[in-house]
Order: structure tokens, then sequence, then C-alpha cells
């Protein structure tokens, strides 16, 4: 098969055929601390006094620009970025560095009236004027338009000292775009990957229901198609558009820059009242390619809610993406969401956060947004100021966060992960699972999500990765969610990895579909029959089944798995439990079998939480991994790094409302907030929502 247009102009960007990119995170020697501002919200003039106020509070970095492009040309081709360079010289006055964002995310009212046809047209219809990532962000007269802003404004703004770097768009994804303009491109793509439309009609199985397509011209529109593997590709496709767009503006950029600036994205995750998983319409690795550095927004659940967990989550993916340090670009400082749903953090909680997310390895932490805004639709989503815009409690949390930023940095910056656990993600298997999912109560951001928290309340810290992760040899274990969409070759990778000496935790579903979801025709589970050492020929939906003879010891209540169930049949593995049922006993459905020097533990059902933490402390006892954090687990949570001195960094975290006491595991160090000694198994009291941090001799 042939390349696809995106992975083209994404050869070059890695080649370094565009020019501009100098920049190393490596570089960075202070923790950046800051706020996005926005005085075009603002309901009068307080530049000044914000600035006096973000002195007093010790913001060090704003991020502006990236959601006012109406503001910036208030007419087509009449710019008004004055206002900017009054930003940028009180800010560099005050020594407060700026990110400058590209503000293409939310177009002008005239773009809309001028060009409806830019507006994005999903499967709901045409999108209308008001909300924000409404267009289609592939359309030749958007991006004729979004690169002239973009250069008009780089052109003012790049030779500021005050600019440190520059985010690219904004959250951006594809929005779902499939209009007349977007299946002409994916015609294009189709002939690009395929040598000829019978070749591409084999390889999704179009004969079925008479979809076959023997002429280019005949293709029709993705949009009412019933075949699968054809949709999948389009999702795969519409991903792409966000690479190639992300790319597009990196080099616009970067032939601005300058060598001491950076240039980044600011991505999220799935969205569930918070961040919740991998983000279905973007490919995060492969969008962040040509990036400097990735930068994430983070936002998550509070008070007795708050766990860590998602803050580790959606960091660990961001270091993941370049495996390297990364930026918080938004976080919550007080409540978010809507007026039902106001949750204000316990005190103790921001500092908390904001030293959680340097635990996973960012070298910023910054609040969306600097001042609680006044109308329209995120008016309850509480800056850092409220709506008085004078300082509160939250502010007074956050100047303390800030001294002690100032005064740490040089021990707490560019911490590095040496991580031997991953989890394998796959963008194909998440979307071909929400068109062929096996449970409406269960998905696979949800398995996602279950093995991240339970290797996180373990205290087991974590890398993620993909398909585009070929060198897996740093790992001793992997886990991986359903595999529904994996080739052949993909899987090859995998199997030697396990026959190196490696372990493989694998969900059901895993090695069902090649790479354009065809189901493959021998016995399941394909490719990975042998390393699994067994196969399976039928599967069933269960509500809930015992397994037989209660084989993980845990309580009667527990001892059950839910939701799918495969009918494995062990042939060199061992079998791990069975169902406990008058027709489905005779099979097995957890399984572990030996393979070369690793091994591969094979879920073909959904157990029960206690049993799966069972299973995985299992895993990682087989893979050989040493929990350096001895019993100690939730809600006191340790993450581990080298700083940039070549010294290990322990942040030991308390996420409840209540003292801890326990023993702390590591060599002798200095506590570096107290600046007092600690040795090695001395008792340490944690008060609730508190830290500490030691630095090993």
């Amino acid at each position: 098969m042939k390349r696809s247009l995106p992975l083209l102009l994404l050869s070059l960007l890695l080649c370094g055929e565009l020019p501009g990119q100098s920049f190393s995170i490596s570089d960075m020697n202070e923790i950046l601390y800051g706020v996005a501002y926005y005085p075009e919200y603002m309901p009068y003039d307080r530049l000044e006094e914000d600035v006096k106020l973000m002195k007093e509070c010790g913001i060090n970095l704003v991020r502006i620009a990236e959601s006012t492009w109406a503001y910036q040309e208030p007419q087509d081709g009449v710019f008004n970025l004055e206002y900017i360079g009054r930003v940028l010289d009180i800010m560099h006055k005050n020594n407060i560095h700026v990110i400058v964002g590209t503000p293409t995310y939310a177009i002008p009212a005239w773009m809309a009236r001028k060009h409806p046809e830019i507006l994005v047209e999903t499967k709901s219809g045409k999108s209308t004027y008001g909300p924000r990532q409404n267009m289609d962000i592939s359309h030749p007269t958007y991006r004729f338009y979004a690169e002239r802003i973009i250069r008009r404004l780089m052109e003012y703004v790049h030779d500021h000292p005050a600019v440190i770097g520059y985010q690219v768009d904004n959250e951006t994804k594809h929005y779902h775009t499939e209009g007349e303009n977007v299946q002409q491109q994916f015609v294009k793509h189709l002939q690009i990957k395929f040598d000829s439309p019978a070749q591409m009609t084999k390889a999704y199985g179009l004969n079925y229901w008479s979809n076959s397509v023997f002429h280019w011209e005949d293709m029709p529109s993705t949009t009412g198609s019933i075949n699968g593997s054809l949709i999948n590709e389009f999702k795969t496709f519409q991903r792409s558009l966000v690479t190639d767009f992300l790319a597009w503006q990196v080099g616009i950029v970067n032939e601005y820059k300058r060598p001491d600036q950076f240039v980044m994205q600011n991505f999220d995750l799935e969205w569930r009242d918070g961040s919740y998983a991998i983000q279905p319409d973007v490919d995060h690795f492969e969008a962040s390619r040509p990036l400097d550095i990735a930068g994430i927004d983070i936002y998550h659940k509070t008070q007795d809610d708050l766990d860590g967990v998602t803050i580790g989550l959606a960091g660990d993916l961001a270091r993941s993406m370049k495996q390297d340090n990364y930026l918080v670009v938004e976080t919550q400082a007080q409540s978010i969401l809507n007026t039902a749903k106001q949750k204000l953090h316990y005190p103790g909680q921001l500092r908390l956060q904001a030293y959680s997310h340097l635990a996973s390895g960012a070298n910023m932490v910054a609040y969306w947004p600097w001042h609680s805004i006044h109308n329209a639709a995120e008016t309850y989503w509480k800056g850092l100021l409220s709506h008085d815009m004078e300082p509160n409690p939250t502010f007074l949390e956050a100047k303390q966060i800030a001294a002690e930023f100032k005064k740490l940095q040089k021990h707490l910056i560019n911490l590095k992960k040496d991580n031997e656990v991953a989890i394998y993600f796959s963008n194909e298997s998440l979307s071909a699972l929400q068109w062929f999912y096996f449970s409406k109560s269960l998905n696979y951001n949800d398995i996602v999500r279950t093995f991240y928290e339970i290797l996180f309340k373990a205290n087991i810290e974590c890398d993620f990765i993909d398909h585009t992760s070929t060198e897996l040899s740093q790992y001793k274990l992997i886990l991986v969610p359903p595999l529904y969409v994996v080739s052949d070759s993909e899987l090859a990778r995998l199997n030697q990895f396990v026959e190196n000496g490696g372990h493989i935790l694998y969900t059901f579903k895993s090695g069902f579909c090649n790479e354009n979801v065809q189901v493959r025709t021998d016995r399941q589970p394909g490719p990975l029959r042998k390393p699994g050492g067994f196969s399976y020929q039928q599967f069933t939906n269960i509500e809930k089944l015992p397994l037989k003879d209660n084989p993980f010891k845990v309580d009667e209540n527990d001892n059950h798995v839910s939701v799918w169930a495969e009918l494995l049949i062990a042939e060199t593995a061992g079998v791990v439990a069975s169902y406990d049922h008058p027709h489905w006993g005779k099979y097995a459905a957890i399984t572990r079998n030996r393979y070369g020097r690793g091994t591969v533990t094979y879920l073909g059902t959904w157990p029960s939480r206690a049993i799966l933490n069972k299973i995985i402390d299992q895993a990682v006892d087989d893979a050989g991994l040493s929990k350096n954090s001895g019993n100690i687990g939730f809600p006191i949570i340790i993450r581990s790094g080298q700083n940039s001195q070549k010294r290990r960094i322990h942040y030991l975290l308390n996420y409840s409302s209540q003292t801890r006491v326990f023993r702390y595991p590591f060599g002798e160090g200095i506590e570096l907030l107290s600046d007092k000694m600690l040795r090695s198994n001395e008792e340490v009291t944690l008060k609730p929502w508190d830290l500490m941090i030691v630095e090993e001799k």
C-alpha cells in the first residue's frame, strides 16, 4: 500500500526540512507557574492592576490570544494587534513570560457570513455560527484566512523578548467533519493507499450489501456507510486531518520563531465531566511529532473525589507523547462546569494538585483562566480570581505554591522517568469498538482508565505506548486493552517482545481483526494463539458469572466476571480461572502461558475489580518488577524520578482527608519543603491533602 499525504508531510517535518526547530525542553531552567489571560474578556481595562496581582501571587507566565480571532481581526483584512503589544510590553517589564496562541479555533462572524461553506458538516447536519471549533479545519478557504492571521500575528510578536513560545490552535480535533470537501480528500487518501478501487473493495469487504466500488468516481460519501472497515478507515483519516493541520501550523510558526522559543499544542482527553482517557479524535503521538513540547489540559474531580488518577493519567500520556517533560497548559483553579456542578477545592488541594503535576514530569502548571468570566458559556468555570477579581483563599494558596516552586525549582524541574511498565493503547481499536461495541456499560476507554487506576493506586508508575512505539525493550510489563484492530506486523513485534523476556497482559477481543477491521479467518486469537497458548471459536455476552473454586481467593461477592466471555481452550497455557457455569464451565476464562523467556496473561472476560487487582499484581511479580514503595498504596501516592542533578526525587502525596502515618521506604534524603533529613524506614506523618518531597543523598 502507498503512503498517505499527511504522513508525507510528517516525514518532511521529521527530516528537518522545515526551519526553526532547535528548542529542547531541557533548556528550561525554571518552573513555569501561570494563567491564561484575556484582556479582551475584561469588563473594564485593568491590565496594570492584573499584572500587579500576578506579581504579588508569583505568576511568571501568561498564555494569551488563542481564543480571540474576531478581536484581532474585526473585519476581513483589518487587524487589531496593538493591544497584544501592550500586554507583551507590561509582561516583559514585570518579568512575566508569554506564550502566544494562534487564534484559529474560534472563527469570526464575518468569515462565517462570507464563507458558510467552511462551517463543519457532520452526520447531524451543517453547523451554525456561535460555538467555537465549528469549522472544517481542512477547508482551503478556512486555511487561507487561518494562515493570514497566523502570519500577521507572528510578524507582530515573534521578536518580542517576553514571548518564550507559541501554541498552535487549541484542543484541536477533527470535529467530526465529513462534508463534501472532506469526502473528496478521503477519496484521494484512498487512491494513495490503494492501487485500485478493487483492491480497496477487497480490503474492506465492500461486496457486502452491494457496496463494491470499481471506479473511483463511484465512491459514495461515508456518511451513510454501513461498512465498519470503511468507517474505521475514515475515522483514521479524520484524525490524520488533525495531524496534518497541526503540522501545517507548526511549519508556519517555525518560519518566524526564534531558536530560544518553542512550539506546543494544548491537547485534551476524552471528556466525561472532566478529562477521562484517550482522545478518540486525535492520534496524540502522531500529532505531537512536529511540536517541540507536548502540552495538555487536565480537569478532574475535587473535594472528597480528588484521587490524583486523572492528573496522573493525563500527565503520563503527555510525557509519553515525546518521552520528555511536558506542560500543563490548563487546569482548574476553582470550580468548573456549570452552575449545578460547582465544587470548590478544599484548602490544600490546589497545592497538592500542583505538585502532582510536577511529580509526573510537568515543567509548567497553568490555570484557566486568571479571572472568572462575567458572561457567556464559561461564566462559572472559575478562574484563580473570582468574579470580584480580588485576592481570595485560592489566590493565597497559589501564592504559597509559587514561592515554593521558585525556591525548589532547581531540584524539581525536568524530572525524568525510567518506567518499566506501559499501557499499550490503540486509536484504531477504540474507534472500531465504538462501532462493534461489546457492551453499553463498559467500553475501551473504561478499560484503559481501570488499568491505569489500578497501577496508579498501587504506586506502579507507567508510560503510554502505541503502534508508533517500535522500541519496547525498556519495558518489562505491558498492559493491553482490547487490541481489536491490529496488523500482523504489529502483533509480531509484541510477540517478539514476549519471546525476548517481556510480559504482556492482554484483554479480550485482542488480535480479532486485521488493520482493515477484517475478522481474521483462522482460529482466534490469530497470531496471538501460539504466544497465548490457547484458542477459541465462540464467545458470548454475560451479565455476571462466578469463577470456579474462587481461584483468586477474594470475597465471594467479588468472585465474578461480567460483560463478555470468550470460551478459551487451553493448549500450552495454564488455566488461571474457569467459568462456574453448567455449559461454559469446561472453558477457561483467564490463561497464562510461558512463551520464550516471557509470559502472556490473557483475560477472556472482564473480572471484578478485586480480581483484576490480583491479576495485575501477579503480572507485576511475573515480570520481576520491584515495588520500590513497599506495600504503601492509595491514598498515599508515591511518584519518583531523577532530577537534573542526577538525584532521585520522591513525591509522597496524601490523597485523603485523614492524617496518614507510614514508613518512608527509600534511601536517606532531604525533605525539600521542610529542609529536614529523612532516614530510610523512618515514620512519616502526612496531614490531610498534604505532601512531602524527598531528594535522596
